[in-house]
């Protein structure tokens, strides 16, 4: 009997039922080996669906990414199931990854119980050890503390740190603590002050990798895909021989070759997005239950000694189903609190505020209602008014103006939204 959707609760092509049964197979990551000095990668599902060997080298690794545990809206009800699924996978290979990369949004809302579900999860991975960096949704209400108490111990700063591994040298950045409005990501000044003294001991025949959560080049900068100071930060490896970074945050393989310097993304364990500009806005995306273990992966490394650069190789847990329909990947969103709330209000939708500027008189009240399956929080760019809570999907948040006055704002997980509010 094939897999199919038996019947569809709320008219949006998929229902739960039928969506986890496709689900079931499309936990994802990627396996990682620095072979012949360049790095390579393979998703899971397609190391698996070929029948493959695991790479050889000195260095096997792997790399699993935005976990996002907590979340729960149409692009995959379950996510739980689908990091079980590349932790089941990852512990199948015939060789054991030496170690394995996280690289952000472990959890959906930065809360105690999402962590531990993730560290459940994640503590099943047979390997020596985890690493982490925080994604901007670890980070939410507490500017990192909860992240900090459970990985950041013998890291600087926000969470920053490196270590070596059989030749090569690691280094995990932070790039979502301190977003300004209007900007991408952003590392910070303290952070490349000890990058640079970090790297100063090492031999420029040194493999070097990277990893953080946002991308270090810019990816699409309408979405707020790249990092405001990444030069700064890879000109202090211009005389490295083999340098590769590895990141998160979009959901999707993308690799980028700049001379001596691989960048390369990963692809999500719980759902994709869209390419970048191909929708109106970033997001979870839902698409056919055929497609989705295509959309989906792992990654892992190889390093042969005495040759320069890593091999990284991108793995689906999976090709497209030839039965899946041939429609377009949609973004959905939940537009139910989307609505119009008053005269004094904003919806969030789409990853924007709308309207960009609201005039309203002395003493009114503003109401922000979030429509995007994603959460949102309302900062002001001066400290003027109070920030909001963290918004979920359908969430509300309100704020009353007292003085004259012109008041910007952004969100604090995607800072490239932005917004004004004129008192009169």
């Amino acid at each position: 009997m094939t897999d199919h959707i038996g019947h569809d609760h709320n008219d949006d092509g998929v229902d739960r039922r039928g969506f986890l049964k496709c689900m079931a197979w499309a936990g994802t990551g990627m396996l990682w080996a620095v072979n012949g000095g360049v790095l390579s990668s393979t998703t899971l599902g397609r190391w698996n669906a070929g029948g493959g060997v695991a790479p050889k080298g000195t260095l096997f690794f792997a790399q699993i990414s935005d976990s996002h545990i907590g979340f729960n809206k149409a692009a995959n009800p379950d996510v739980t199931a689908t990091l079980s699924e590349a932790v089941a996978r990852l512990n199948a290979l015939p060789r054991r990854p030496a170690f394995v990369l996280h690289t952000g949004d472990i959890t959906q809302l930065s809360k105690a119980a999402e962590f531990d579900t993730a560290a459940q999860v994640i503590g099943g991975i047979k390997t020596e050890r985890v690493f982490y960096v925080p994604g901007e949704h670890d980070m939410l209400e507490d500017d990192g503390r909860s992240y900090l108490a459970r990985y950041g111990k013998g890291t600087q700063g926000t969470g920053w740190y490196s270590f070596d591994h059989e030749g090569v040298h690691f280094v995990g950045l932070v790039n979502v603590a301190n977003l300004k409005a209007g900007g991408l990501g952003a590392l910070g000044q303290e952070q490349i002050d000890w990058l640079k003294r970090d790297l100063r001991p090492l031999s420029s025949s040194t493999p070097v990798v990277l990893f953080a959560h946002i991308p270090l080049w810019t990816v699409y900068p309408e979405w707020g895909w790249g990092t405001d100071d990444s030069e700064q930060a890879l000109a202090l490896l211009k005389r490295f021989g083999s340098v590769s970074v590895l990141n998160g945050h979009i959901h999707q393989v993308l690799q980028k070759v700049e001379g001596h310097v691989t960048f390369h993304t990963a692809m999500s364990t719980a759902f994709p997005q869209p390419a970048p500009g191909s929708a109106p806005s970033p997001g979870p995306m839902t698409v056919e239950p055929g497609r989705l273990r295509s959309l989906l992966g792992i990654a892992s490394v190889n390093f042969v000694r005495g040759q320069t650069g890593l091999a990284v190789v991108d793995t689906p847990l999976g090709a497209v189903d030839p039965n899946a329909g041939a429609a377009q990947p949609q973004t959905r969103r939940d537009t139910t609190a989307a609505a119009a709330v008053g005269a004094m209000a904003i919806k969030i939708d789409n990853f924007s505020f709308t309207p960009p500027t609201l005039t309203i008189p002395a003493g009114g009240t503003v109401t922000w209602t979030n429509g995007d399956d994603v959460p949102h929080k309302i900062v002001s760019a001066d400290a003027r008014f109070a920030p909001s809570p963290v918004l979920d999907t359908n969430e509300r948040y309100a704020a009353t103006f007292a003085t004259a006055g012109t008041y910007q704002y952004f969100c604090a997980l995607h800072p490239k939204m932005t917004g004004t509010v004129v008192v009169q």
